[in-house]
């Protein structure tokens, strides 16, 4: 079935306008894909190092369990913060818990969404020798 003349194009016309829409909402979907995957590995990060605080009573071995748990975002030390520091056994006579917090700074890797860097926060909270 041929199309009239005055239709020709109209298709590629649609596409053009509609392109620029989908292409923000792939983009937008692979960002958050990307943000929310950090935050997962941070959380994961900071639950294993609370674990080995808890257990083994090392705020150093915290920070490598820590440190080993989240290996693809390359994690420097000085952004795990480990409580209590001196040890869970001096916890004892407050509430017990060992606190482990990482802080991660994000960007955008598009460029193409007017949002700076913003920092991801994973956090793992355990009874200490529980």
């Amino acid at each position: 079935m041929l199309t009239p003349s005055r239709d020709r194009g109209a298709a590629a016309v649609e596409f053009a306008l509609v392109l620029p829409i989908l292409l923000l909402l792939v983009l937008g979907i692979v960002e958050f894909g990307r943000a929310y995957h950090v935050q997962t590995t941070l959380s994961n990060a900071a639950r294993d190092g609370v674990r080995v605080m808890a257990l083994q009573d090392s705020a150093s071995a915290a920070i490598a369990a820590a440190e080993t748990s989240a290996s693809p975002l390359n994690l420097a030390s000085a952004r795990i913060t480990v409580t209590p520091t001196t040890g869970c056994s001096s916890a004892l006579t407050g509430a017990g818990l060992a606190s482990v917090t990482i802080e991660y700074p994000f960007s955008l890797v598009s460029g193409f969404f007017p949002i700076d860097a913003f920092t991801l926060t994973g956090k793992g909270t355990m009874r200490c020798f529980g």
